[in-house]
């Protein structure tokens, strides 16, 4: 189930819209997760689970320098099951302009590159977000994915990606939409409990 868009083909780009997980998706990796699409070519597709805190302290790694800009709470995320050995930063501008190694996805929001000095990114970014890994999806996969009823597909807020509250995300992004999709935030965790 989609959001009424053809899916099917890519006649348009996913980039910097939210996949969310139907209550029918029971993969572990994906189970209730809102996830961001930070690339989406013919050769597939690439996005971030925004709403999986892992009990790491972005102060407590590699990446300490950057805890400084990093959104509440200050953990390290899980973005996927693909390189879980990595990082991945979402970051958001400043009113200022984007800084260097900044690749927009949505509104003031996009991926900066880690690589990079600080002092260099700092002045042009407002909060960021690192996640470990990230998901992914080969030619053609997602969209089969979104053929078999696994995904919604809505519009993402750029502050969907550094909300203070990453456990509530799934339902908070349901209710916002139109119509009978805003309902689905009610289903419950174990049907099998209702």
């Amino acid at each position: 189930m989609t959001d009424g868009h053809d899916e099917g083909s890519l006649e348009r780009s996913l980039q910097g819209r939210l996949l969310v997980a139907t209550p029918g998706l029971m993969d572990a990796n994906f189970f209730r997760s809102v996830v961001l699409i930070i690339e989406h070519t013919e050769e597939g597709a690439a996005g971030i689970v925004l709403n999986r805190p892992s009990d790491t302290e972005l102060s407590e790694g590699p990446l300490e320098d950057w805890s400084p800009l990093a959104a509440e709470p200050q953990l390290v995320f899980v973005g996927g099951p693909v390189a879980s050995d990595s990082a991945v930063c979402l970051a958001r501008t400043a009113p200022e302009a984007p800084p260097p190694g900044w690749q927009p996805v949505v509104g003031g929001l996009g991926v900066v590159d880690l690589s990079r000095q600080i002092d260099e990114i700092r002045p042009g970014v407002d909060r960021i977000r690192v996640f470990a890994g990230y998901a992914g999806w080969g030619g053609g996969q997602l969209e089969e994915e979104l053929e078999t009823g696994s995904w919604y597909v809505v519009d993402a807020d750029p502050e969907d990606a550094l909300t203070a509250m990453p456990g509530g995300l799934w339902r908070f992004v349901l209710r916002r939409q139109q119509g009978k999709l805003a309902l689905v935030a009610n289903f419950p965790t174990d049907p099998s409990m209702n």
